[in-house]
């Protein structure tokens, strides 16, 4: 940290230099590497540079490089260090885009979408713990908030720069995705913390009592269930109104964006809700509504509803990581057990997610693509996620009273 003694607009600077930083790690390893395959998806298929099973898988791909991104991004960073790791994974997504410029073949895509998905995970991992020990107490939720409005960036940039990219060509969309993320590596390349705080720490001992507390493994299955409930929406939305309504691909990406908008608001919204409200009943207010809002995508067609669905349904992907990290801090009040939290965290909802995506992927083929039905299921998701608590708490008020009843 800088002394006190460092002129005021000095430290302002040194302390927003490394969130610009983090934003654009996340805008490039998840915003645009996960989420510009979306408006892709009926372009990819109306080229035929793959069947539209293969599409789907292919998205799917990133979800698993994703889980295995937030197992190795920690011991990564020991090998090298943060900065370094995040370096080098923007780097990956920047080349993984520029690959996937050739369709040389299924599983060249697969690999390079896997890559991707890699760099994504080891990022959402790193990024927070990089950045946040360099902030001021007082700003870590607001800064919390830009790092990961990275995402929502990259989901409104992805539906805005892919249609007038898609006019030049496939392959030069791809290149053009590639030369963004490029340019911002070489931006943010000196604007990270010249000290990391992983290394500054101690040894990791073993994990406390703090991080098994029952409430910390809840956590962990609700952003597990987030993680299913997410999926179907953000890799078939546009799919599903461009050809499962027949709106057409350009009313497809005007839904994207859109969705691109409410992951602009999700992070500050739900930010500013854990705040006021506290970060658990900000989780159940959130899910409801993400609830409710899924299964009215299931069975609406109306443009209007369509609109205000996918604001509401953009909000979620990007606005629960910061909600699900200030719940950790809420729970853990150690930071270095809040690092440990929020890998273990990370892998939980990488895990769901990558299972889903290939769940789902299985049956939208098997079912002739149904996108309601996995809209459906996704709701039951959300659903299970918000009853998780209340059926965490009959269980230890049973566990209570057993030994009164014996």
């Amino acid at each position: 940290m800088l002394s006190p003694s460092v002129a005021p607009d000095a430290r302002r600077q040194a302390i927003w230099l490394p969130i610009f930083a983090g934003l654009c790690a996340s805008l490039v390893g998840i915003g645009l590497a996960r989420f510009a395959y979306t408006p892709l998806i009926p372009a990819l298929i109306q080229a035929q540079w793959f069947c539209a099973g293969d599409v789907v898988y292919l998205g799917a791909a990133n979800l698993v490089g994703y889980l295995l991104g937030a197992l190795l991004g920690r011991p990564l960073a020991r090998r090298t260090s943060n900065t370094h790791a995040l370096r080098l994974m923007m780097l990956a997504v920047t080349l993984a885009f520029f690959a996937c410029g050739f369709p040389l073949s299924v599983a060249w895509f697969f690999g390079w979408r896997l890559l991707s998905g890699i760099a994504g995970g080891a990022i959402m991992v790193l990024v927070a713990s990089t950045v946040l020990p360099h902030v001021p107490a007082a700003r870590r939720g607001l800064a919390s908030g830009a790092i990961f409005l990275g995402i929502g960036l990259g989901i409104a940039g992805s539906g805005t720069l892919v249609p007038p990219l898609l006019s030049l060509g496939l392959q030069q969309t791809w290149w053009g995705l590639g030369l963004l993320s490029l340019l911002l590596s070489a931006a943010t390349w000196f604007a990270w913390p010249t000290t990391d705080p992983l290394h500054a720490a101690p040894v990791a001992t073993p994990a406390p009592a703090a991080t098994h507390d029952p409430s910390v493994y809840l956590l962990f299955a609700q952003y597990a269930f987030m993680a299913a409930g997410l999926v179907p929406a953000m890799v078939f939305l546009v799919d599903y109104v461009a050809r499962g309504l027949g709106a057409g691909s350009h009313i497809g990406a005007l839904i994207w964006v859109l969705y691109g908008l409410g992951a602009i608001i999700g992070p500050v919204s739900y930010g500013f809700l854990a705040d006021h409200l506290g970060a658990r009943l900000s989780m159940r207010l959130v899910l409801v509504v993400q609830a409710i809002a899924m299964g009215l995508l299931a069975v609406s067609s109306s443009f209007t509803l369509l609109a205000v669905l996918a604001v509401i349904l953009g909000s979620f992907p990007p606005g629960i990581v910061p909600l699900a990290l200030a719940r950790v801090h809420e729970l853990i009040p150690r930071h270095h057990l809040q690092q440990i939290a929020w890998s273990r965290a990370t892998v939980s909802f990488a895990t769901f997610q990558a299972i889903a995506g290939f769940a789902y992927s299985s049956l939208f083929n098997a079912s002739g693509g149904q996108h309601a039905l996995l809209f459906l299921i996704a709701a039951g998701a959300l659903v299970i996620a918000l009853l998780l608590e209340p059926a965490l708490r009959l269980v230890q008020r049973r566990e209570r009273l057993e030994p009164v009843l014996n």
